[in-house]
């Protein structure tokens, strides 16, 4: 039975293989999933999650995206602090957190011939007719209150998945494109107890709050809870108002462990 400490276990043994590298970074749900197993309070999980961003590290040309991650600076920083941790974890982090924050090394770009379609480990992001936005939701601080968040985004039309981020009070949800990100905010807001702004990178790769205006926002609701997506079936695009992202894998050796990890982290993390 696949676990979060299977999951992870064998994407750093992935990660150990140089070739493997660059295509897991280049990989829109593998870093947004790593970053997630970041708050995750099983302490081998925790440090086989640091072991497989330090591996993926080794290449130079991934530091960049691996720290621009949404996500990614703040929660090693929250590690190398956090209390009743192993030396060996907060060590491990503490590195990884160093070497992603140390100047950048120029790499020769890689011609246009060259660069290969991005590949999808885990959640399909590859529908141009969807976005991802992240909230950083005021009062999300408790299970009651992450309950209502969800509550809330379910109503919404056009929301697609979300994904929470407790340590870090986030919440990042894929939505239709036409979807205006003050919708979501309206819906939050109508719960009374949180309240939400959008997180975003400014031109110097930090991470800002974007105030969002609820306000006056007609927000289009679902008549009802969208459904799960079969696993065993294709997701056509004309469906993208259901909860779930279809996964999909590459088409080699290992695609049908990334399957199977592609389904436990909808599950594990979406609901």
């Amino acid at each position: 039975m696949m676990d979060a400490l299977s999951v992870v276990s064998q994407l750093r043994d992935l990660a150990s293989e140089p070739q493997n590298r660059e295509v897991i970074v280049q990989d829109q749900g593998c870093l947004p999933g790593l970053v997630l197993f970041l708050d995750h309070q099983n302490p081998e999980v925790l440090f086989a999650t640091l072991q497989t961003l330090r591996y993926l590290a080794e290449l130079s040309p991934n530091i960049p995206t691996m720290k621009n991650e949404l996500g990614m600076m703040v929660s090693l920083e929250n590690l190398t602090g956090r209390e009743g941790l192993s030396v060996d974890i907060t060590a491990l982090a503490q590195e990884v957190f160093d070497i992603l924050s140390a100047p950048p090394i120029p790499v020769p770009r890689t011609p246009e011939r060259e660069k290969k379609k991005k590949s999808m480990f885990f959640i399909n992001s590859s529908n141009k007719k969807a976005k991802s936005v992240t909230l950083h939701i005021e009062g999300l601080d408790s299970t009651d209150h992450r309950g209502l968040c969800e509550e809330a985004l379910l109503k919404v039309r056009g929301v697609i998945s979300f994904t929470f981020q407790m340590a870090s009070k986030r919440c990042t949800i894929r939505i239709r494109s036409d979807l205006p990100t003050e919708s979501l905010a309206s819906a939050i807001a109508a719960t009374k107890v949180l309240s939400a702004q959008q997180v975003v990178k400014n031109e110097a790769g930090e991470e800002v709050f974007i105030p969002l205006n609820p306000a006056g926002v007609k927000v289009q609701q679902n008549s009802a809870i969208p459904d799960y997506l079969p696993e065993e079936e294709d997701s056509p695009e004309k469906e993208v108002n259901r909860a779930i992202s279809r996964t999909t894998a590459k088409e080699d050796s290992s695609g049908s462990w990334l399957n199977a990890a592609a389904g436990f982290l909808t599950k594990t993390f979406y609901w």
